[in-house]
């Protein structure tokens, strides 16, 4: 078994940029090609022919801190956990990347436990929601209505969060307060121009919607849900595969199902699928109590400022690596909050 008490004595142990280059080496694989790699700002992932390895970097973000070995293990086995609850076997398991007596690394077996690595099975890249609805084939209405029946099971076995109103009201007056102020932050770096009646909206209107949301929750209509509902996280497959819920914090994942499901929509609408919003909420509204009008708004309005100063915010990194797709991310993001906006008003 690996022996993590070895770790202390035997001097210092590889860093990131160690584990890095050995994973994107494909020493581990040696009957493979060498395997594509992803990079976000949490973690890596290194692409073989039929899996995906995922190595968390030790760094802190707004949401997550997992600079210490412990913590990536932590929620490494949490991420394992969660979304087994949704994309079952897709998830393989953990396994502990290890230093050797000799010093070399290996993935598995003796040695000293450097860090964590998390397997699941390759999903097919162009059955992605975000890549159908960018490159083609279209999406078709049968395939959203799995996709829904999908979620739809998933929310139907969480329990209803009946004392979650507040924690779910807090998450979105943080999420509204903090993209507000990096979003005026950032304005002139990421070359975006956010409306202050866009951003005032989006807190005054969140603290509006305190008692309409505390009431849906004493209904039980809150639950556990995804907490990262996004494109990119939906494979077509058949059946199709909902993963990388969120497992850094479960007040994230404490929500108003409409919430996450509209910001789907809405992203959909904006990668040229605008039908896609109006079928999941349909649906979703025959197994929980729709918001109003109004709240369904805010829900979006929120929803695209987070996302929008999620990508005006790669403008602090000392490099941006894709400057353009970021900065028409939170246009995109911004000038759709605006609509919304002006269509609550005007009702």
């Amino acid at each position: 078994m690996p022996s993590a008490k070895a770790g202390a004595e035997a001097g210092p142990l590889p860093g990131f940029a160690d584990k890095r280059a050995f994973l994107e080496s494909g020493a581990p694989w040696p009957d493979e090609p060498p395997p594509d790699c992803i990079e976000t700002h949490a973690s890596i992932v290194c692409l073989t022919r039929d899996r995906a390895w995922k190595l968390k970097k030790p760094v802190r973000l707004v949401h997550i801190d997992q600079r210490a070995l412990e913590d990536r293990e932590r929620f490494c086995r949490e991420e394992l956990r969660l979304n087994r609850e949704l994309a079952g076997e897709v998830y393989r398991g953990l396994t502990p990347l290890v230093q050797r007596a000799d010093g070399g690394l290996a993935l598995g077996g003796e040695g000293v436990v450097i860090d964590w690595v998390i397997e699941t099975l390759r999903l097919p890249a162009d059955e992605m929601l975000d890549r159908r609805l960018a490159a083609g084939p279209a999406p078709t209405t049968e395939e959203i209505a799995v996709l829904a029946e999908v979620l739809l099971g998933f929310y139907g076995r969480q329990p209803r969060l009946r004392r979650a109103g507040d924690v779910f009201w807090r998450r979105l007056t943080r999420d509204a307060a903090l993209s507000v102020r990096h979003l005026r932050e950032m304005a002139a770096l990421a070359g975006i121009a956010p409306s202050d009646r866009t951003l005032d909206y989006a807190t005054r209107a969140v603290e509006q919607a305190r008692g309409e949301i505390l009431e849906r929750a004493a209904r039980g209509e809150l639950i556990e849900g995804h907490g990262d509902l996004r494109a990119e996280h939906v494979c077509l497959t058949r059946p199709p595969v909902v993963f990388d819920r969120l497992e850094i914090d479960g007040a994230l994942r404490r929500l108003d199902p409409f919430f996450e499901v509209n910001a789907l929509g809405l992203e959909c609408g904006l990668l040229g699928g605008g039908w896609i919003r109006a079928q999941l909420l349909a649906r979703l509204a025959q197994a929980f109590a729709p918001p109003s009008e109004q709240l369904l708004s805010i829900f979006g309005v929120v929803a695209c400022v987070t996302r929008a100063r999620i990508a005006a915010d790669h403008f602090r990194d000392a490099e941006v690596a894709k400057p353009e797709k970021y900065r028409a991310a939170a246009r995109a993001y911004l000038k759709l909050a605006a609509d919304l906006v002006d269509a609550a008003q005007d009702r």
